[in-house]
Formats: C-alpha cells, sequence, structure tokens
C-alpha cells in the first residue's frame, strides 16, 4: 500500500494540491510539518500532525519537523479571530525545548534510513536583513492574492481585522517551504485544513524562484462529530505533556468520548491495524456490546503512545481506585498513591469539616455552584469516597476523612476531585 492510500483509508487527506503526489511517494521523499511554539506543550490537535508524519516514516519516507522559533514571534492567523499575544524570545526558547520531547515520543529517531530532522526557522530568518527579504522574497507576493486566503478573509472581516505581523506571516511560511526544498531537499509541505492557503503559497514560491514542483497535503483538522474542536476541555486543552495534562487525565478524556467519535479518533490518532479499527466498529453495533469497550482501547492506546506504559499504568491504577462502588479499600496507603497518579487540591480541615458538601463540590470545581451540587445530588450522581451522597444538607465530619487527610469527591463516572486536607 502506498503512503496515500494508508492516510485516505484513516482519513488523514483533506486536499493534495497534486493528483501526481501518489505516484512522487513511490520514492522515498521528505516530508515537513510546521509546529509554532505557542505554549511550553503542544496538545491533542497537533498530535494529528505528528501522526501524519509518523506514518509517512513507516513506509520509507524521512520526517522533518519544523520548530517555528521565528514564525512563532509572528502568529499565524489561521483558525484564530483575535490576534495571539506575543512571546518573548526566552519564553520560545524554553517551549521549543519542551515540545521536542513529543516528537521523540512519536517518531523513530534509531532508523538511520528515516532518522528525522528537526531544525528551527529561526536559524535561517534571524540573519535574513527586513530589507533583504523584502527585496528577495516579498516581491513575489501579490497583494490582491494574499487578500483571497481563508485566513486573512476571515480576519478582515471580523472587528479587529488583521495586523501587517499576521498578514505577512503567509510569507514567512512560505520561505521556510522554499528554504527547506532548496537546503535539504523537502518536497512535500503537510498541515492542517486552515493551514491550504500557506502551504499554497510555499508550492508557488518554490516555482517562482527555483522553478520546480513542490507538494503540498492537508488533513482534517481534530473535530467532534458535533464540529467542535477536539482535545478542548472546561478546564482548557489536553496537552500532551504530563505536567500539563496528567497521564490520568488525558485517559479519562480519551475514554469519555462519544460512540459517534472513537472509531474516528482510532483511524486519525493510532496505528492500529485498520482490520482490529473495523473490528470494533462492528462489535458496537451488536447487542452485547460491553459499553466503553472502544473507548478503553483508544484510551490505552493513545496514553501509552504519549506516555508510555509507565503512564499508562498509572493512569488504569487512578481510574480503577476512583470507580464509583469499586472493592478497592480506601485507605491512606490506596490515596498516597492516587496522589502520585492524578491531580488533587489540597485544603485545610477549617475549609472541609463542618461544611456542607455541596459548598465544598463547588469550591473545588466538581460542580460550577451549590445549586448545581444540589442537583447532582438529586440525580444520584454526587460520591464521596465512592459512596453515594444522598442528602443535599449533608455536612463533612473528620469520621469522613480516610486516614484523616482524605477525601475523593465524584460527579458520576466522569469527574473525580481527590482532596488532601490538612491541618
Amino acid at each position: 500500500m502506498n503512503i496515500i492510500d494508508c492516510l485516505e483509508e484513516r482519513g488523514l487527506i483533506e486536499a493534495m494540491t497534486s493528483e501526481q503526489l501518489k505516484a512522487i511517494t513511490q520514492k522515498p521523499i521528505k516530508i515537513y510539518i510546521g509546529f509554532d511554539p505557542t505554549a511550553d506543550s503542544l496538545h491533542l490537535g497537533n498530535l494529528v500532525g505528528i501522526v501524519v508524519l509518523r506514518w509517512f516514516q513507516k513506509f520509507g519516507h524521512t520526517p522533518v519537523v519544523v520548530l517555528g522559533g521565528a514564525t512563532g514571534r509572528i502568529g499565524d492567523p489561521s483558525g484564530k479571530s483575535t490576534e495571539r499575544p506575543f512571546l518573548d524570545g526566552p519564553t520560545i526558547e524554553a517551549n521549543i525545548r519542551r515540545i521536542r520531547t513529543h516528537f521523540e515520543q512519536v517518531l523513530d529517531f534509531k532508523n538511520p534510513k528515516t532518522l528525522p530532522l528537526v531544525v528551527n526557522n529561526d536559524d535561517w530568518f534571524a540573519n535574513y536583513p527586513f530589507v533583504d527579504f523584502l527585496r528577495d522574497i516579498g516581491k513575489h507576493f501579490r497583494v490582491n492574492v494574499m487578500l483571497t486566503k481563508d485566513s486573512v478573509k476571515a480576519r478582515l472581516e471580523s472587528e479587529e481585522g488583521i495586523s501587517f505581523t499576521e498578514f505577512s506571516y503567509q510569507i514567512l511560511q512560505a520561505y521556510d517551504f522554499y528554504y527547506l526544498y532548496k537546503t535539504h531537499n523537502v518536497a512535500l509541505q503537510a498541515g492542517g485544513s486552515d493551514q491550504w492557503g500557506n502551504i499554497t503559497a510555499g508550492t508557488d514560491l518554490v516555482r517562482k524562484l527555483l522553478g520546480e514542483t513542490a507538494y503540498g497535503l492537508t488533513f482534517p483538522l481534530l473535530t467532534r462529530s458535533d464540529g467542535k474542536k477536539f482535545g478542548k476541555t472546561e478546564g482548557g486543552a489536553i496537552w500532551l505533556a504530563a505536567d500539563r495534562c496528567s497521564p490520568y487525565d488525558f485517559y479519562q478524556y480519551l475514554y469519555r468520548v462519544t460512540d459517534a467519535d472513537v472509531i474516528k479518533l482510532m483511524r486519525m490518532l493510532t496505528f492500529m491495524e485498520m482490520d482490529e479499527i473495523r473490528r470494533h466498529e462492528q462489535a458496537m453495533l451488536q447487542s452485547d456490546y460491553v459499553p466503553n469497550s472502544a473507548q478503553k482501547k483508544l484510551a490505552e492506546e493513545l496514553t501509552r503512545l504519549i506516555h508510555n506504559e509507565e503512564g499508562l499504568q498509572s493512569a488504569l491504577r487512578a481510574t480503577q481506585a476512583a470507580a464509583p462502588g469499586h472493592s478497592t479499600e480506601l485507605n491512606p496507603e490506596v490515596f498516597h498513591q492516587m496522589m502520585k497518579d492524578m491531580p488533587y487540591i489540597k485544603l485545610v480541615k477549617s475549609e472541609v469539616i463542618g461544611r456542607k458538601f455541596t459548598e465544598v463540590a463547588a469550591q473545588t470545581g466538581l460542580a460550577s455552584s451549590n445549586g448545581e451540587a444540589s442537583r447532582l445530588i438529586a440525580g444520584g450522581g454526587a460520591y464521596l469516597n465512592n459512596e453515594k451522597v444522598q442528602d443535599p444538607q449533608f455536612k463533612l465530619t473528620e469520621q469522613n476523612l480516610i486516614g484523616g487527610e482524605f477525601l475523593l469527591l465524584g460527579a458520576g463516572k466522569k469527574k473525580k476531585i481527590l482532596i488532601h486536607v490538612g491541618i
């Protein structure tokens, strides 16, 4: 199977600049995707691009990762309704050091034939004088064409508009492609569907400056069946870094995806064989299907991919201990282990003892308000130490503290709050 066939089967191709790409990829090529260091971790949506690079690598192609030390200072307007806050140099450098680790988790850095190339575009922009860049590169871009790009059009129609800084982003990304094509023979750029305008700007620049053909490919953005982006929660993005999103929270997010989305995520984010994915899809249609079986498999595959086997086992331990009505005896030893495996909140006794469960639930974020906590109790979804709370007036006492220092609050099977109570 050709890499293009593989990606199409898995729903990982939105558009291509040429139907010739399938023939071009019969031989090993280099493919690049850019990642701007706008945070100190990538998130679940970024994982699609890393997975695409790994699939190309599996088919004998060389992945090239461009870390946007320069473009990260500008900010890509694609998919954004407002301008990104500017980051200073030290912050961008720190972010780059952190996000490099995500590629080491997924890509193969052992096979010398497809050894990934990781570069920073600040290396070629830092010493390029502004006037020289405008003369050499800017003259090849026509403003009327740039204005037709979706990312620009959307911002022009918005109340905030678009700054010249952001408007110039597509020129910088286009130059990235030209530079990589010329110096490293990188023939293909890939990106999310919102990157189509930036990618075609690069293929055009290669054609104008070198008279040669470069190629582009986009993959769908990671969206849910309701059209919203995956990886976004009330608490923020689902980050790939363990200190931004624990293995437990990462696992739980994937375990809770809807039946309508789980097969799509298996295709797009995992390296499971398609036959196995189809078996899960068929099993979900059977009357004896055990609910969330496919989600459990998805959560295990991706947690292992991002957090290794140790992270997966940590997530599974915390999940088992926090299950409502689970037979695991809740004792101080169990909770001390859970503190290593899942996030927790520190409170003092005066913030807990003698207060209503509803008040503590609202304070810790289990519920958004006392009223919501009361409705949670009325609906049978409130738990304290894996036991149902049935009285809205119930107050916490010393006897509720496990080992004199722990509480486990729950909202149904989906949300857990571990509280470590100090003096």
